[in-house]
């Protein structure tokens, strides 16, 4: 089994696509499994075109953790730079932290560039994606600072003797 996300990411949203290849009467047949999509933060729309590439790509393998943890499989991506990005050895924070975060899937990704008019649904996925709420499967609730209420308190006698 091997698996092809398709990845692609704008000024407005990342989209991935996954499929599988399986091998039937000894040929590559390709299937989709699932499409994903998601509007983007104010705070990434500041990213350039590779920059946003490399955010589509942690993002996916995030979210598709699940198929694709310990198989092997090749990422399509439009973008020429994003090996080159993953590749740096001084890289700025973000680039670094993402490289962190996709470490587990070194030995069994292999990042491949192909024509943005070959890649036409992961294409479609980030230019009409889903907004961030209860209805998106990829969604995830907006940060902010979590308060736990106090319901009520105790205080005991502190003993100084040991």
């Amino acid at each position: 089994m091997h698996f092809k996300p398709s990845i692609d990411a704008s000024g407005d949203g990342l989209g991935d696509e996954l499929h599988q290849v399986n091998i039937r009467n000894d040929k590559h047949v390709e299937g989709p499994i699932c499409f994903i999509s998601k509007n983007i933060k104010p705070t990434e729309s500041r990213y350039g075109s590779s920059q946003m590439e490399c955010l589509c790509l942690v993002w996916a393998l995030e979210k598709l953790n699940y198929f694709l943890e310990g198989c092997v499989f090749e990422v399509i991506t439009d973008c020429t730079t994003v090996k080159s990005l993953l590749k740096m050895t001084k890289p700025n924070r973000n680039i670094l932290r993402w490289k962190i975060s996709i470490q587990e899937y070194r030995g069994n990704m292999t990042i491949v560039h192909k024509d943005g008019n070959i890649h036409k649904i992961a294409d479609g996925l980030r230019r009409w994606q889903l907004p961030n709420n209860i209805y998106n499967p990829t969604y995830v609730p907006e940060e902010a600072s979590p308060q736990i209420p106090i319901e009520g308190m105790s205080v005991t006698e502190l003993i100084t003797i040991f």
